[in-house]
């Protein structure tokens, strides 16, 4: 005997309004591709960063030939960064610089708006106020449909969409602008003293003569190094080892022989 399924009404009414209401360039967005981290020194980490800014707060550091997804780049200041997750863990998100990432995804990032998987997937409390510019949950009282059997137009779907989009960026702008402190010598600089270590927090005094700066930085455990900044770069050190930098913006990732690391901003260094 066979078995007659009908379809309900209200889905084949409601699936056009739905359909009709996507991005038109939904169908043709890229998905994330696989990149490789590498090009760091050894024993060295990338800092993923919670905005695409040499400035931005550290969320997580990864090693040299870690996995991450790339879902896209911008160039910001001049500068390439692409919006990474890690393959192994999806709570560590952020940007990091397209120097770093092998192969590059050329397309554009995605704007910071959306929620992640984990956060989308973990179950609300009830009693726990909303975020500022978070939705309410109750999507069939904001389209203004009380039953199922009402399904709700493509206008109305277009126009809840709008202000989603609009508290959610508000909420992610107000969230990225307090998670990023003005620099403040005060509160020191990341610095590792030894092969391996995780980075930590120096104290630092910064002294200017005729446009050059001398940067000392005193080590948690004891003694100091001290830094030089000339023409705006960093210049040298008080170490016979060996110097190098690197620069991401405003940045100066700076090395002492094997192990030492610094990371001091422009700011910092020469009060601009």
């Amino acid at each position: 005997m066979k078995r007659k399924v009908t379809l309900r009404s209200t889905l084949l009414i409601a699936a056009p309004l739905l359909l009709a209401a996507l991005p038109a360039l939904a169908e043709d967005a890229p998905g994330p591709i696989i990149s490789i981290i590498g090009g760091l020194a050894p024993d060295d980490l990338l800092n993923i960063r919670a905005t695409a800014s040499a400035d931005g707060k550290i969320a997580a550091r990864l090693p040299n030939g870690a996995a991450v997804k790339n879902f896209g780049c911008n160039l910001v200041n001049g500068y390439p960064w692409c919006k990474v997750e890690d393959t192994q863990d999806a709570h560590i998100v952020g940007w990091a610089p397209a120097r770093y990432l092998s192969p590059n995804n050329p397309a554009p990032a995605p704007e910071d708006t959306a929620v992640p998987a984990a956060e989308a997937a973990a179950p609300q409390d009830g009693n726990a106020p909303q975020a500022p510019g978070a939705p309410s949950p109750d999507i069939a009282a904001r389209l203004g449909g009380s039953e199922p059997a009402d399904p709700p137009s493509a206008a109305d779907i277009s126009v809840t969409a709008m202000q989603d989009a609009y508290g959610l960026a508000f909420a992610a702008s107000a969230t990225a602008q307090s998670d990023t402190p003005a620099p403040d010598a005060a509160g020191g600089i990341p610095c590792a003293r030894h092969v391996g270590q995780p980075m930590t927090r120096c104290e630092i005094s910064v002294a200017h003569e005729a446009g050059d700066s001398v940067v000392t930085v005193t080590w948690p455990d004891g003694g100091t190094r001290v830094i030089t900044f000339r023409d705006g770069k960093p210049a040298g050190s008080d170490s016979s080892d060996e110097f190098r930098f690197t620069r991401e913006g405003t940045l100066n990732m700076i090395r002492v022989g094997v192990s030492e690391r610094f990371e001091i901003t422009d700011q910092l260094a020469l009060g601009e």
